[in-house]
């Protein structure tokens, strides 16, 4: 089986619903960030702080190279990989490509807490919305180049399993 591949904003449901999705399909799931403070023994907001955005970006494109020669994963993406081309070449060679989408609402509801999201982090309460905006923004078009779009901003993780394995079957990715 190809890789499925989740992008996304943060806060949209990559890590809940691809466990789940990974879990449904018999399947290894991958979480990128995860994978990168495992082979860096830091957790990311320290990768920020103490090296920059630049640096984290090396590392997340270095995950990728790796993931992306794997099969038979679900692979949850961190909300900034698609920023980088190749990123998405390598990601799209070993899989479909599934974008969550939610609400500002939602992202600024499930993104609250502080500390685990060093590009948000820096804004206060009011410029967290304009952050969030202005990202999703920019990010636009790097997300619409998904293969298949699911919004999240109403469902449940098991909803989106559901939406994403009829689209799977529907492409002949996944049988029964």
């Amino acid at each position: 089986m190809k890789n499925v591949v989740l992008i996304g904003f943060m806060g949209t449901g990559k890590t809940s619903s691809g466990r789940m999705l990974a879990q449904k399909l018999g399947c290894a799931f991958i979480d990128l960030d995860q994978k990168i403070e495992r082979d860096n023994g830091r957790r990311i907001p320290e990768i920020f702080a103490s090296e920059g955005e630049a640096a984290f970006r090396a590392l997340e494109h270095q995950a990728v190279l790796e993931v992306a020669g794997r099969r038979n994963a679900v692979v949850s993406t961190g909300g900034g990989t698609v920023k980088d081309p190749a990123n998405m070449a390598a990601l799209r060679q070993s899989g479909v490509i599934v974008c969550l989408r939610a609400s500002v609402e939602t992202i600024l509801e499930r993104t609250q807490k502080k500390g685990d999201r060093p590009v948000l982090d820096k804004a206060d309460a009011g410029d967290r919305r304009a952050a969030i905006e202005s990202l999703l923004k920019a990010r636009a078009s790097l997300y619409d180049d998904a293969d298949f779009v699911v919004d999240t901003s109403n469902l449940s993780p098991m909803q989106v399993v559901e939406k994403i394995m009829r689209y799977l079957r529907s492409r002949g990715v996944i049988h029964a």
